[in-house]
């Protein structure tokens, strides 16, 4: 017989039973085809003209342009003899955007105060954008919106490269030389997969979940319809996952209404780090609402700040201690019950669709088919490491769904720094 926890759960879809795999597993697939074909999809699938292979050569220098999720970073790649990255000079500020609106001007200004103690140390420029953009065939990218709730509108469809050499230019550098190659982070993270990776492999998948979430595969030239690509080779597809269009339950809905772009990047809305900490938090209002977490406990969550996903897997790890937030409004064993229940099946939903999304990434890819060359996964991202439960939940469903029911194979890995390492291979290849 159900409990209370259990009916509630199920009626707000908020279980990993609760998700169909193979329904929304089609559904990426769909997807993932049309946006290839240059029909209608909400995965952009974007072509980056970007090949599997590097071509860095010992003693390189690359200056590093990191814009992530919350922070801007920048730095100087040297290769050294190994062709390791040797990183220098390395700076880290807020992100242009995350606390308030900002102008074209005010971005690429502030882009530019951080690149300028380098602009002498390196032609090559690799900028790592972990935003949708379409790549143009000489390696610029142009946004074409902004997720984690980046507030940079007038910075949409302008030319980031050229943007941020210009106002350099504006400031007295010569930059008559400098060539700038924009990637997507997943890209770049699948680059540093494959020049670090020295196990035999089938292919290779870029996978990032932390503020946001985005996937990146090899995929045929011939079966990129939307661009003329050529018959030979592949090349690195931007999947833009996060945009998948997901429609779960009533307090997702009711979630996302109250987003930045309430009908985009609902995927990433059930799964990545800026969202799963303040969709717990309506979760558990609702569970008070409904009697299933008591009147007491209600009244003491109501004098707290919106949870971060920090603070909701806080509780999953150390559910006794009282110096984390939502431990110390309990005061009863029924309710510190139910409410580890409950979060913990808003992780166990987040880790069954990120391997629905990984599936869909490998299928597509067409390989992973041989146990002894599996799919190699470069997995980054501080929400898919550090959030209690979400890595070892992904695993159980990329074996259940991937290996069992598909006969596909992958290995999960993580080379560190990953996006700073990718994004200056690329900028060796312009």
């Amino acid at each position: 017989m159900k409990d209370k926890v259990d009916e509630f759960l199920e009626k707000h879809m908020l279980s990993a039973e609760s998700i169909d795999d193979e329904k929304i597993l089609s559904l990426f697939l769909s997807e993932m085809e049309k946006g290839l074909n240059g029909e209608e999809s909400s995965l952009q699938m974007i072509p980056t003209y970007c090949s599997l292979e590097s071509s860095i050569k010992a003693g390189d220098k690359v200056i590093v342009l990191d814009a992530g999720g919350t922070n801007f970073r920048t730095c100087l790649v040297t290769f050294n003899d190994s062709l390791q990255p040797e990183i220098s000079e390395f700076r880290k500020v807020g992100m242009p955007g995350v606390k308030e609106e900002v102008s074209a001007k005010e971005f690429f200004s502030i882009l530019a105060d951080n690149v300028e103690r380098l602009i002498d140390m390196s032609d090559n420029i690799g900028f790592c954008f972990s935003y949708a953009a379409r790549i143009t065939e000489g390696h610029d990218g142009i946004p074409l919106m902004f997720s984690k709730e980046i507030k940079a509108p007038e910075v949409i469809g302008m030319e980031l490269g050229k943007s941020l050499l210009n106002e350099l230019a504006l400031r007295g550098h010569d930059v008559s030389k400098k060539k700038v190659s924009v990637v997507n982070d997943t890209v770049a993270t699948l680059l540093a997969t494959k020049a670090k990776c020295d196990e035999e492999a089938s292919s290779y998948i870029g996978f990032i979940l932390g503020t946001g979430t985005n996937t990146a595969y090899a995929e045929k030239n011939s079966n990129i319809r939307k661009i003329d690509a050529g018959k030979d080779g592949v090349q690195i597809i931007n999947v833009e996952s996060g945009n998948m269009h997901l429609e779960l339950g009533d307090i997702d809905a009711e979630f996302t209404s109250g987003t930045k772009a309430p009908d985009k990047y609902l995927f990433e809305k059930a799964i990545s780090g800026a969202y799963l900490g303040p969709f717990s938090h309506k979760v558990i209002e609702k569970a008070i609402e409904e009697g299933v977490l008591s009147k007491g406990f209600g009244e003491r969550f109501a004098a707290i700040p919106t949870l971060s996903t920090t603070y909701m897997s806080n509780y999953l790890e150390m559910c006794h201690n009282r110096d984390y937030i939502l431990v110390s409004l309990l005061d009863s064993e029924d309710d510190a019950t139910a409410l580890y229940r409950i979060l913990d099946a808003v992780i166990e939903r987040a880790a069954k669709l990120t391997a629905v999304n990984l599936t869909a990434a490998v299928l597509k890819s067409g390989k992973g088919d041989k146990p002894r060359y599996p799919v190699i996964i470069n997995a980054d991202g501080t929400t898919f490491y550090k959030t209690e439960r979400l890595e070892f939940y992904t695993r159980k469903y990329i074996n259940e769904i991937l290996e069992k029911k598909h006969k596909r194979y992958v290995k999960i890995i993580n080379v560190p720094d990953s996006p700073v390492f990718g994004a200056a291979i690329a900028g060796c290849s312009v």
